[in-house]
This record gives C-alpha cells, structure tokens and sequence, in this order.
C-alpha cells in the first residue's frame, strides 16, 4: 500500500462524503490551516489520487480517482482488519482471565475502568458466569497497559 499521511487519508474521506467541501471547510473540519489543507490537496492531485474541476470562478469540485478510491478503501480495510486483531487480543486476555477467575472460584468481581476494553471483560465475566459487582468488594481487576490486573482485597474463605 502506498504510504499515506494521517491528514491525506481524513481529506480523502471528506472528499469521498462530500466532493463540493471547501478548503475553509475541510480546514474546519480536520483542525488544519487552509494553507496546509491547499497542500495536501495538491499532493493528492499530484498523486493521481484526486481530481479537481473548477465549477465556476469561485467554486471547485473534488472528486475521489479510481486509484485514490483504491487507496482510501484499502487503508480502511487495513484499519478495519487492526482494529479486529485488537479486539480478538482482548477477547482472549479477557477469556483467559475469567478462566483464571473460575479456577480460583471467584463468582464476583469488581470491574475498574469504563472502556471498551472493560466492556469486552464484562461481557466476558457475565458470558462465564461471574458477576459484577457495583462497588470494589473481594475481587478487584483493572487494566495496566496492554493486561489485565487481579487484586485480591478482604476476600472471604470458602
């Protein structure tokens, strides 16, 4: 895949949502100086990966070529793809976390955090039959970096 700027690829996106946008739009839009936008356009045109058409003195029309809609779908693949493997990582420290929680018979923790990342842990916890509970109690986990983190506070003998 060619290699494409983080700016190049969100004008691309804006010019596939809306070939009419503006530089002072697409500057608004993306955070960026109208100037820096004028540039990235022209390397995207130079490219090959837009074409512009002038539509009367003032307004211009941008349009995605074949080779920048290639570009554009096959860098969202790629982030699509990523984004996945991320999940499937996660899906499976959590998987193996609960297998952990199940051998020590824990049926109850406490889920530190409000993300995603914590979403895919309980529902995980729940698909396993541990519950969650409301407020730190026994059985702590929290996410440290890339991995799941399990503290055991005043925990009850069984």
């Amino acid at each position: 895949m060619p290699d494409i700027k983080q700016h190049e690829y969100e004008l691309l996106n804006e010019i596939a949502q809306d070939s009419l946008v503006t530089q002072s739009n697409l500057s608004d839009r993306l955070g960026i100086a109208v100037g820096s936008v004028n540039w990235y356009i022209k390397r995207l045109i130079t490219r090959g990966w837009v074409k512009v058409s002038r539509l009367d003195r003032t307004r211009l029309k941008y349009d995605l070529t074949t080779e920048g809609l290639a570009v554009f779908t096959q860098r969202a693949l790629l982030y699509a793809r990523d984004s996945l493997k991320v999940y499937s990582d996660f899906r499976n420290k959590a998987r193996s976390l609960a297998g952990e929680l199940k051998d020590q018979n824990v049926d109850h923790v406490y889920l530190h955090g409000n993300d995603e990342i914590m979403d895919i842990l309980k529902l995980t916890c729940i698909e396993n039959g541990i519950a969650i509970d409301p407020q730190p109690e026994n059985v702590v986990v929290d996410l440290v970096g890339q991995d799941f983190r399990i503290a055991f506070t005043d925990r009850k003998k069984g």
